[in-house]
């Protein structure tokens, strides 16, 4: 079956890097709700808790956006993103991102598997540090039917730095995520999504790091 094709080749796009140190286990939660405001607007927000064995509580990421569709497939967004860091529950910094995005919904299919892609930028800056962060975000995603009324979803993110600055140490090719997800409707309000995801970091003149995530969703459309 071509699921099972895909399933096999997933270990092979996430160890495709360089042998990576640095390795970490991690676990992140994920509520995102989305209210109506129109026809083709609607206002969404996402809470994502991240925690690993490493640095134990280090993140809570909650991002505001307003999105407009002009089209049935594309979606264009703009929002902020309130990103306070710890490191074992103790603050550390806090992040501050402006984000705009256009996402482009099934814009190809091959058999029963639909293509999303989406483009992010965003610019970051950090309380007490100079200069703001530019940095680009593409994403792929690859969808199809798996069991019942659940989809399987592969995806890749790449994160590439614009520039530099105190906190932003190197522009050029920095990070990417491999991830494999099912979602599953709860209701007709809710769904569900469950999986993993590899991160690789690139670090220059130095160990490269590699995050095994396991990742677990909740969302809601109103």
């Amino acid at each position: 079956m071509r699921i099972h094709r895909i399933l096999a080749a997933l270990p092979v796009l996430c160890l495709a890097t360089p042998a990576l140190a640095g390795d970490d286990t991690q676990y992140w939660q994920t509520i995102n709700l989305g209210v109506a405001l129109s026809k083709d607007f609607k206002i969404t927000n996402e809470l994502v808790a991240r925690s690993s064995d490493a640095k134990g509580f280090y993140e809570l990421e909650n991002t505001t956006m307003l999105n407009y569709k002009p089209s049935k497939q594309v979606t264009l967004a703009v929002g902020y993103v309130h990103n306070p860091t710890y490191l074992h529950s103790d603050f550390k910094v806090m992040e501050h991102r402006f984000r705009e995005q256009v996402t482009v919904d099934n814009f190809a299919k091959v058999g029963a598997v639909k293509f999303s892609a989406r483009l992010r930028a965003e610019q970051r800056w950090r309380d007490g540090l100079t200069g703001t962060g530019w940095r680009l975000r593409p994403y792929l995603k690859a969808s199809m039917p798996f069991v019942g009324k659940s989809s399987l979803n592969l995806s890749h993110e790449s994160f590439v730095n614009l520039n530099t600055t105190t906190f932003q140490k190197v522009d050029g090719y920095e990070r990417m995520r491999n991830a494999v997800s099912v979602s599953a409707p709860l209701n007709k309000k809710f769904g569900i999504d469950f999986g993993y995801l590899n991160q690789a970091g690139f670090v220059r003149n130095g160990p490269n790091t590699m995050d095994h995530v396991f990742t677990v969703g909740i969302s809601g459309s109103f």
